[in-house]
């Protein structure tokens, strides 16, 4: 385990921009060839919902696993968060063009299902976090940038909420998120920060 850490972290944090491209080029291809089953469309925008909950939570997991476990993957938290925003920006997209294919369309879903209003106050809130998700803003913003990042929390709860609405009924997959996403909050509450905001965490 020890060796498999060290090399985790002599990896550059541009890896995990590429693996996020490589598989969203990758899901967008397995739709279009038919390899997402009968309804293309709504396999894809699950599976980019999803890769955006999975890496949310990987960002949150990230202060926990050096405060308890003395792992340290600091150096991968901006890259995991930015990656996050964009299998959002997809998940939206699809949403958005392939399925709804007009404006119109699109805000009368909105203000229809609350599922929708719920994943879409959630994109709003992950906008200034990506935008600020950089050097220059850090050092603008100084203590003011932490409390921002906060709302990581928000979107990642809003997120979790929008995936339990979405399914008719109570379904295993999207409980078992929102469970994941209140207990890692939990886990996060009782710890004092370890790290400047240069350390690029949230």
């Amino acid at each position: 385990m020890g060796r498999r850490l060290q090399a985790l972290r002599k990896l550059p944090a541009w890896v995990v921009y590429l693996a996020g491209a490589i598989w969203a080029a990758w899901l967008f291809w397995l739709g279009a060839a038919g390899g997402l089953g009968v309804e293309p469309i709504k396999a894809l925008e699950h599976e980019y919902g999803v890769s955006a909950m999975v890496l949310l939570l990987a960002g949150l997991l990230i202060t926990p696993l050096r405060r308890y476990a003395g792992i340290n993957l600091l150096k991968f938290r901006r890259a995991i968060g930015l990656t996050a925003f964009f299998f959002i920006l997809c998940h939206v997209s699809v949403w958005a063009i392939l399925d709804q294919g007009a404006v119109s369309r699109i805000w009368a879903d909105i203000l229809k299902r609350p599922y929708i209003a719920v994943g879409m106050l959630g994109l709003s809130l992950a906008i200034p976090l990506a935008l600020t998700s950089n050097n220059r803003s850090v050092r603008k913003l100084g203590r003011r940038w932490k409390s921002l990042h906060r709302l990581t929390y928000a979107v990642a709860m809003l997120g979790a909420v929008h995936f339990v609405m979405l399914r008719k009924g109570i379904q295993l997959e999207p409980v078992l998120y929102l469970a994941a996403t209140v207990v890692i909050l939990l886990v996060r509450i009782p710890g004092k920060k370890t790290h400047s905001p240069h350390t690029q965490g949230r």
